[in-house]
């Protein structure tokens, strides 16, 4: 076994078939998993603040290494006493390396943005075209002064589309990045995790596993997955994959999260999920419910005095704020309705999980996520132009 950073435990408390019910302890308190990690790119959840998104059951939030090291800067958040004292958040925080924005410029800007080389990446600012370098021990230092407890190693984040030749020399990169981050000086107080490439190729994902498995980090991460392969792939790739990492230490999916995704990875095993979609989708003005999803614009809200959801806990439900008056609130142009929304469809995410927890606890994770799935296939609420796959009928939840 290799020993954790001090600081850092994981400990699995009931499995019911792959899925695992577990608590990561941090230095900045306990997380119970499976769990959801709201993603605060700039330093902030948006339009909440650190208590609202706490109240959601969040023990963990995300922040961007890309964007904070451009903006404010490292070295800003390190004088202002890390990123839990700039931020106000008091509980876990996880930084991501800045693969995926590498990833993201090559993807969708013009391809003078980054260039990728066996040192690192080169990149030119989306904000003033400045010019910037990555590599694996830029990475490990920045998210030093940006201060989260858990950082994440620098990798290469192939396109779900790439043959497997490019997918093959991205695992073989990641891995040398992965012991080149692993030598780089880290605070004491800072866990690293390392990211598992492959695509859907699930031999080379299996094999990367077990190379970076052999060294000492204190988690695993999947990455690589919701950047254009078919949904099925992805979902195929998870189921037989996710159960082959180290089973004594975090399992941690990149960037999936609609609830159909999360269901299916914590059946197959995985404990930590962060996603922008629940955020993403309230600044567009879609709930997301048991019964499907609600966009808050469309006429036949105009006079519905209901709530989004009355079986719902969140400020935005129990306080009774109606759909009349959120859809109001959003073709006004107002900042309420974005925060009212962010709010619940966090909160129904934190109501996934922990039901989640739960169920594995009592050794029925399959009869519960297999009602889910029902629900949400008899609802018909897969939607493939916002990417929610959101529970209707009686799902417990």
């Amino acid at each position: 076994m290799i020993p954790p950073t001090a600081g850092f435990t994981f400990r699995v408390i009931a499995r019911d078939g792959h899925a695992r019910r577990a608590v990561f302890e941090t230095p900045h308190g306990p997380v119970d998993t499976p769990t959801f990690m709201p993603v605060g790119t700039q330093g902030s959840v948006k339009t909440l603040s650190p208590r609202e998104v706490a109240s959601t059951g969040a023990r963990v939030v995300l922040g961007n290494t890309y964007h904070l090291m451009l903006r404010p800067g490292a070295q800003a958040i390190a004088d202002a006493g890390g990123l839990h004292a700039f931020t106000r958040w008091p509980h876990a925080m996880l930084t991501d390396s800045g693969g995926f924005q590498a990833y993201s410029l090559s993807a969708v800007g013009p391809k003078s943005l980054v260039t990728l080389a066996e040192e690192g990446f080169a990149f030119k600012s989306h904000l003033d075209g400045s010019k910037h370098t990555l590599t694996p021990e830029d990475a490990v230092r920045v998210q030093g002064l940006i201060g989260a407890d858990v950082q994440m190693q620098l990798d290469v984040c192939p396109p779900g589309d790439s043959p497997r030749a490019v997918v093959e020399e991205a695992v073989a990169r990641t891995t040398r990045w992965a012991k080149r981050a692993l030598a780089a000086p880290r605070r004491e107080s800072q866990a690293l995790f390392g990211i598992v490439q492959g695509g859907c190729f699930a031999d080379l994902r299996r094999a990367h596993a077990d190379e970076l498995g052999a060294l000492p980090f204190d988690g695993l991460a999947l990455g690589g997955f919701s950047v254009g392969e078919p949904l099925a792939r992805m979902h195929e790739t998870l189921a037989e994959v996710t159960s082959t990492l180290d089973e004594l230490r975090p399992r941690y999916v990149m960037g999936v999260g609609t609830p159909l995704d999360l269901l299916v990875a914590i059946r197959a095993g995985a404990d930590m999920f962060d996603c922008v979609l629940p955020t993403r989708n309230a600044r567009n003005g879609q709930a997301l419910t048991r019964a499907g999803r609600v966009v808050i614009k469309q006429a036949r809200y105009k006079d519905d005095q209901r709530p989004i959801d009355e079986a719902c806990a969140c400020e935005c439900c129990a306080g009774g704020f109606s759909r009349a008056y959120l859809r109001h609130l959003y073709i006004a142009g107002e900042i309420l309705c974005l925060r009212l929304l962010s709010l619940h469809n966090l909160h129904f995410y934190g109501e996934i999980v922990a039901c989640a927890r739960a169920s594995i606890e009592a050794g029925r994770f399959d009869a519960w996520a297999n009602r889910l799935l029902e629900n949400m296939q008899e609802a018909g609420s897969t939607d493939a132009a916002s990417g929610v796959h959101s529970p209707g009928g009686d799902a417990v939840i």
